[in-house]
């Protein structure tokens, strides 16, 4: 009897210490937890879609790994990629042609770019500045106030967006450019920056890595 007692003692101690027995449907399936499914980024797979941007503006590619759609103006933005792209397509022909011809007035001028900078008359920077002034003011009324919209400042000489399909392909192209060129540049004019050359020179030269004397140039150049 006493051994009844504890065997039937030491059954009920393991069976407090035994798992609880699950219900049949649990059982047979466990219960997932789903919460909304995360549209991926074209661009950057791992990381979410971009919030306000439109799969059908020109040149989109779903990036925006900082969220700047989410605090700006997303047209103000367009605008801007636009206008930036074309200031650096003109920058980087704007590179290299003086090596190859320069108009008569900038014949003395250097090919270094960063050395034409300098030797740019006050006059000249002038004309700049009043064009830049002219352009932001005509962009800024049809970008907010027209109806145009994607950049177009109703300038096609040769008549390339009449056709619909050639304007959204144009569009598209001159978005992919214009980024191409940005990247470009900025290449174009570090190159400048340790080898005070001009990118064909630094080409034909094979000279693209910097060294102690173009270092102290360019310290004594531009002042540090």
């Amino acid at each position: 009897m006493l051994r009844k007692l504890a065997l039937l003692a030491g059954a009920a101690v393991a069976s407090a210490f035994s798992p609880a027995a699950l219900p049949m449907r649990m059982a047979s399936r466990a219960a997932v937890t789903r919460g909304p499914s995360m549209q991926a980024s074209e661009a950057i797979p791992f990381m979410e879609k971009p919030k306000n941007i439109e799969a059908s503006m020109p040149g989109y590619a779903g990036f925006d790994p900082m969220g700047f759609a989410e605090y700006f103006d997303v047209k103000w933005m367009q605008e801007a990629e636009i206008k930036h792209g074309r200031v650096c397509m003109l920058a980087a022909v704007g590179m290299f042609h003086p090596e190859f011809a320069k108009f008569p007035q900038f014949a003395t001028f250097s090919n270094n770019p960063l050395e034409a900078f300098y030797q740019c008359p006050g006059a000249g920077w002038g004309q700049i500045f009043a064009f830049i002034g002219i352009v932001e003011s005509v962009s800024y009324e049809k970008c907010f106030y027209g109806q145009v919209g994607d950049g177009n400042l109703g300038f096609d000489p040769l008549g390339l967006g009449k056709n619909p399909a050639s304007l959204t392909y144009y569009k598209s192209a001159e978005i992919k450019n214009g980024r191409l060129a940005m990247i470009g540049f900025s290449g174009m004019l570090h190159h400048a920056l340790i080898t005070h050359k001009g990118p064909i020179d630094q080409i034909m030269t094979s000279d693209f890595y910097p060294t102690t004397s173009t270092f102290q140039q360019t310290a004594g150049v531009y002042g540090y």
